[in-house]
């Protein structure tokens, strides 16, 4: 019987296995790096024990670090959450060795299905469907292709490829990717398909032979091969569900499937399915299987259970659900940048209208499984998910409708994150009608829009504008109750400068004796919107917009105000009025975009580049990210060595339209 559990890993997943641990009566222990010391599952963990160093290999790959914390805690089982080890046979058999229980299939199962070539030659003796595959670049004649990682996930090391010209680098590259990701640089080539859906069956098998299915979900809304939608029970074909099930549940048994784990199918148009890979541990996407069982299903538990022994039920029957569940990953990046990392301090988080964190909802409502709250430092270390925010109704287009309004109404300030693109997804009449597919996003651009239409700015602007007054007033020491600004003869319209999301925004406004919004505009050239002012104090300003009444929450951090009105948010940087001189940079400066390292440099100083060819690579994240010319040009400055650590802003390259005359 597990009596202390410690989690191998962090944030989410690490206060979602310890929620249930609390209801269990287990103990728990936390391992943690120096940056992620005042992380909120540190402090909800019984025992924690510091791991020294940032990085993934300095701390959470760390197999001897982590078993050395077992032992100094006197932690009984080793639960490895998902990411970082949790798919290493090789910690796997080291917990057992060591004595300890360990929550999850055997060493010998997780390396069978860790390596993807060998899982599918197994699997196929099984009668589970195959897309053809390769492991020689030089055999493949078809196109297109999709070249995957062999020991890894999470869309880390996949490229597309569509033609034999572009096939060498994209090896190259996923080879890359994945040995930094895994350890392990072997890829191999698989046939894609177009308009392909990525469904998958969650099952659970026990220690006496039984492997139970308990339920499928859709998985085709995906960003560099990641998930970031996905639901369950899904909006399949008629008798799909039967056959993946029946699939699901040879693939467990074929491989001996003990604890929770995952069969991941490719949907092709005309109906058929193939095998993708079998994910031996925890999924993200959990949270919506556990919310449509009509009983509580949690899958942690289930998995602590297994882990001691307990059989699961001797029956195969499928799984009744009820309703419809829907979950969406907020990450901290910026889509229409590439998807860029975003990194900060997250100065507010607030989800309205949540029912419950890290568990099962009764009837319908939100659920919130977060690795981050107000204040939570976002770094480059570790993968950019800060929290899943997951709605169950009694259909999907409630579902959906609820999760979208939710996201749209929910305060996240100070890091940039795909929030907008989720709920314009959400929104879309595609999505709406179950029309999807991976490809999703590439055939959509307008959901990389931002949420806020440009239109709205000024006005948005204008309440941040009359916020800060309002602030100011407020904290006054000599009469404070007079209006921002007033005067006895009006006189210049007071002027506040942000930094918007589009440029400099000058707000020139006057304020008559009753405190009245007597004037105001933004660009001279443009028709602003008539405006009176209701309410202004130095969190919250309402506006009668041409008629219409419009509330926003406004929260200001030093220099920066959030605002979160009816259309969207804005982040806007009030300008000073009398700036201090800065360094200047020079023109064609590239500046990097986060903290990280640059693994490769691809041109040389005085080299002609086009718009759009690549200069370097820069690594963070755990992710490749190119730095691309902005326009044709020199190559005059290449200031960062392979290999070298940069700090945001730092020149990473310098382009000239002219010659480089030295």
């Amino acid at each position: 019987m597990i009596e202390r559990l410690l989690v191998a890993n962090r944030g989410e997943i690490a206060r979602r296995v310890f929620a249930t641990c609390r209801a269990l009566g287990v103990e728990t222990v936390a391992v943690h790096s120096d940056a992620d010391a005042s992380a909120p599952f540190v402090a909800e963990a019984d025992q924690a024990v510091r791991l020294p160093g940032n990085t993934p290999s300095e701390t959470y790959l760390r197999i001897d670090l982590i078993l050395d914390a077992a032992r100094r805690t006197g932690a009984d089982a080793v639960h490895p959450g998902y990411g970082f080890l949790a798919e290493n046979a090789e910690f796997a058999a080291a917990v057992t060795d060591a004595g300890l229980i360990w929550v999850g299939p055997p060493a010998k199962v997780i390396a069978a299905m860790g390596d993807k070539l060998a899982a599918k030659s197994m699997l196929a003796d099984a009668g589970v469907p195959m897309l053809p595959s390769w492991t020689d670049a030089d055999e493949v004649t078809d196109f297109p292709v999709l070249v995957k990682a062999s020991a890894g996930g999470g869309g880390r090391g996949m490229r597309i490829v569509r033609s034999a010209e572009e096939l060498p680098e994209a090896v190259a590259s996923a080879r890359r990717e994945a040995a930094a990701a895994f350890g392990d640089g072997t890829v191999f080539i698989e046939r894609y398909v177009d308009r392909g859906r990525h469904v998958e069956v969650q099952i659970v098998g026990d220690t006496h032979g039984t492997v139970n299915v308990l339920g499928a979900r859709e998985c085709s809304i995906q960003r560099r091969h990641q998930k970031i939608i996905e639901e369950a029970p899904g909006k399949l074909p008629p008798g799909l569900h039967d056959r993946l099930y029946e699939t699901a549940m040879a693939a467990g048994l074929a491989v001996g499937y003990v604890g929770a784990g995952t069969i991941e199918f490719l949907l092709a148009p005309s109906g058929e399915f193939f095998f993708l890979e079998m994910n031996t541990r925890l999924q993200v996407e959990h949270p919506v299987t556990e919310l449509v069982t009509p009983a509580g299903l949690d899958l942690v538990r289930m998995q602590l259970l297994v882990a001691e022994g307990e059989p699961l039920p001797p029956h195969h029957q499928y799984p009744a659900t009820r309703g419809y569940a829907i979950e969406v990953r907020l990450c901290a990046e910026e889509p229409a940048q590439g998807w860029r990392p975003a990194t900060g301090t997250l100065h507010r988080f607030d989800v309205p209208g949540v029912d419950r964190e890290f568990g099962w909802l009764q009837r319908a409502g939100l659920r919130l499984d977060s690795g981050v709250v107000a204040g939570s430092e976002v770094g480059v270390h570790y993968d950019s998910l800060l929290a899943k925010v997951i709605a169950v109704a009694p259909t999907r287009s409630e579902a959906v409708r609820a999760l979208a309004g939710a996201l749209a109404r929910a305060e996240v300030h100070g890091v940039a994150t795909n929030r907008d693109l989720l709920v314009r997804v959400l929104r879309s009449p595609e999505f709406v009608a179950a029309d999807i597919d991976t490809g999703f996003l590439d055939r959509h651009p307008e959901v990389f829009a931002p949420l806020l239409p440009a239109e709205q700015v000024p006005v948005t602007a204008l309440a941040a504008a009359l916020a800060s007054a309002a602030g100011r007033r407020a904290s006054s020491p000599v009469l404070g109750g007079l209006p921002s600004g007033w005067r006895n003869v009006p006189a210049v319209p007071q002027v506040t400068r942000f930094a918007g999301p589009d440029g400099e925004i000058e707000v020139r406004y006057r304020l008559d004796r009753t405190g009245g919004l007597a004037e105001w505009s933004t660009d001279p050239s443009a028709a602003d919107a008539t405006v009176a002012l209701v309410e202004a104090t130095p969190d919250r300003v309402v506006l009668d917009v041409d008629g219409v009444r419009r509330a926003f929450r406004v929260h200001r951090v030093l220099s920066t105000v959030f605002v979160d009105g009816p259309d969207g948010a804005a982040s806007l940087t009030e300008l000073p009025r009398l700036p201090l001189p800065a360094a200047e940079v020079a023109a064609g400066s590239l500046l990097a975009p986060l903290p990280g390292a640059v693994s490769r440099v691809h041109v040389q100083v005085g080299q002609r580049v086009a718009a759009g060819e690549p200069l370097l690579t820069l690594e963070a994240m755990k992710l490749e990210h190119p730095v691309l010319a902005p326009t044709d040009g020199v190559v005059a400055e290449l200031p960062v060595p392979a290999g070298g650590q940069v700090r945001t802003g730092a020149v990473l390259a310098v382009v000239t339209t002219e010659e480089d005359p030295r």
